[in-house]
């Protein structure tokens, strides 16, 4: 069965804020069965506009991405990120 991923390119407009959001999801998300493969760290864009930030999350499943990022507990989370950042985020699914 193929994975699922959660995919999120960010540009983080209040750091400080921010870090609520980055202690609040991981749990929740790796609750769900998901693991960080990437988060943050150094990027190019080599072709188009890019966030500053990247983040890929592996799920199980692609159903389990999903249960994961519509789950009450992750919406309620989410809030701080979109108040705090503009992000692009995708469920993907995958191998």
């Amino acid at each position: 069965m193929p994975k699922g991923y959660i995919i999120g390119h960010i540009t983080v407009r209040d750091p400080e804020a921010y870090k609520e959001y980055v202690e609040r999801d991981t749990p929740i998300l790796q609750g769900y069965g998901g693991r960080f493969i990437v988060r943050g760290g150094a990027s190019e864009a080599p072709e188009g506009p890019v966030k500053d930030r990247h983040v890929v999350i592996e799920f199980p499943t692609f159903e389990d991405a999903k249960r994961a990022f519509y789950s009450p507990e992750y919406q309620e989370v989410a809030e701080i990120r979109r108040r705090t950042s503009d992000s692009d985020i995708m469920l993907v699914e995958g191998v």
